[in-house]
């Protein structure tokens, strides 16, 4: 049963009210909402060189100018969302604007990096929300195959969003210098808020209070484990503060998991990750997330130091990745509506995502372009097709008053899945080129593309320990891909798809 509030009855009943006309408006703020926090999440890192040079960094201190978003914008969007279902998901979609605007606004007038640090920290909150609650108010607007294309939009202006990030923040950048892009943001966010306050309000009826204990201990935990992650290649996995602060995460998680089995408002509501159904489409965006992350971010770097490839036409390489994400949410979508088993796309793009990381395991620096081709392919198309249809089946199978909740859990698996996953494919890349050289300050040159002139044996060390992060990627996507075919094809999920 619909336990929203009427504003948020669908738009497909008719006749077509001022309210249902309003779903237009909220489908445009949202989808502009989704493209600037993706390219807010891939194209900082851009400007770290311009920014370390200014305020005279370096190091960890530079790395969380891009880390601190992403922890912030991981750790608060299921508490974003979960919000959302009891405050109201357009007033949390404006504060959140609201809150990314002013985040972008310090950063572009900081005089230190730990104010830049504070401030970027401060927009991955404001963008957590604007993912969650945006979301929320999608699902709370449309249903049926008219919400299957509105999610498959988002999935394509979030894919349009990280392919596009990196070069639109070069340009802002080289136009206006990285305090000059950062203010471009601030604006846009600005003007998404202002955006926002016309569209129609909705929130779930009868919702208790905040759970303020249970958000705190969830966002300490996400907290605490992605910085002993984030942090652990730097300063080693027995290095003190990484043990403590693991230690530390782990035991939030456990009270975390514990006071939401006893709270009457959980922030996270034991019955949503019991869903089978909706527990399997999460699992399936995370997988796919894992298979493209990095291959997205470090690829570039061995097409340009091993392959000797010139940064115009690595950019051009990485379009085989990165352009069937622009087109396939559409597509995937348009099957899905005209009778195509959501299901079976799902395991297909999961094949596709598992195959195209083991072909990787070929990469050579000879004929590089042609070896990759097929692989990059294949990751974007499994990572298009997900963003395509994920959301729009998960959401289907949660209660109406639960969306904000939901939506908020699935951007949180994504967006904790672009902090690990390159945290952890870096790790492991630069520990397995430190097991071939012998030197872990040396690998870590290496892996970010400082070769000596005789760099016969450090490519070779590149490649292999490519090869061997490949097959690590593409063993862990399989085995989740087994786990997301066991939980979506469960009878109880089967007969809610049916249904």
């Amino acid at each position: 049963m619909d336990t929203t509030t009427s504003e948020s009855s669908p738009i497909s009943a008719a006749p077509a009210t001022a309210a249902d006309r309003s779903s237009p408006l909220t489908l445009s703020v949202v989808l502009v909402g989704v493209v600037l926090v993706a390219m807010s999440i891939s194209g900082t890192a851009v400007g770290l060189p311009s920014i370390g040079r200014d305020l005279d960094t370096s190091g960890s201190p530079l790395h969380w100018v891009v880390a601190g978003y992403n922890l912030a914008f991981a750790a608060m969007t299921l508490v974003a969302g979960s919000t959302a279902d009891r405050v109201g998901r357009r007033r949390v979609f404006i504060v959140a604007a609201l809150v990314f605007a002013v985040g972008f606004l310090t950063a572009a007038v900081s005089p230190s990096i730990v104010f830049l640090d504070i401030a970027r920290i401060v927009s991955g909150a404001g963008g957590a929300g604007i993912m969650a609650a945006g979301g929320a108010l999608l699902a709370s607007c449309y249903d049926g195959e008219a919400r299957n294309r509105v999610f498959a939009l988002m999935g394509t202006m979030a894919g349009i969003g990280i392919a596009v990030g990196p070069t639109m923040s070069g340009v802002l950048i080289s136009a206006t210098g990285w305090r000059g892009s950062f203010a471009v943001f601030t604006v846009v966010g600005l003007l998404i808020a202002l955006g926002a306050t016309r569209a129609r309000e909705s929130r779930a009826i009868g919702a208790g209070r905040t759970d303020w204990v249970g958000s705190l201990l969830f966002v300490a935990a996400l907290t605490l484990l992605m910085f002993a992650l984030l942090e652990a290649s730097a300063l080693g996995w027995t290095h003190p503060i990484i043990v403590i602060a693991a230690v530390a995460g782990l035991i939030a998680l456990v009270l975390f998991s514990a006071a939401q089995r006893r709270s009457a408002s959980p922030v996270l509501a034991p019955s949503l990750v019991a869903n089978r159904g909706f527990t399997g489409w999460c699992l399936a965006t995370l997988t796919t997330s894992i298979g493209f992350l990095g291959v997205l971010v470090f690829l570039p770097t061995y097409l340009q130091t091993a392959a000797g490839l010139s940064p115009a036409v690595t950019g051009a390489t990485m379009l085989l990745l990165t352009a069937p994400v622009l087109v396939m949410p559409m597509i995937a979508v348009t099957l899905v509506n005209r009778g195509a088993p959501a299901r079976l796309l799902i395991l297909i793009a999961l094949a596709l995502v598992v195959v195209g990381n083991l072909w990787l395991m070929a990469l050579s620096a000879e004929h590089t372009v042609a070896i990759v081709a097929g692989p990059l392919l294949m990751i974007g198309t499994g990572m298009g097709t997900s963003f395509g249809i994920t959301d729009g089946q998960a959401m289907s199978l949660v209660p109406a008053d639960s969306v904000g909740m939901a939506a908020g859990f699935l951007n949180t698996l994504r967006g904790a899945a672009e902090a690990l996953v390159i945290a952890a494919f870096s790790a492991t890349l630069i520990g397995l080129l430190a097991a071939k050289l012998g030197d872990t300050t040396h690998a870590a040159a290496v892996s970010a593309g400082e070769v000596s002139s005789d760099a016969t044996a450090e490519l070779a060390a590149f490649t292999w320990s490519w090869h061997m992060t490949q097959l690590g990627v593409g063993g862990l996507c399989l085995v989740l891909s087994i786990i997301v075919a066991r939980l979506i094809f469960t009878r109880r999920s089967a007969a809610l798809h049916a249904g």
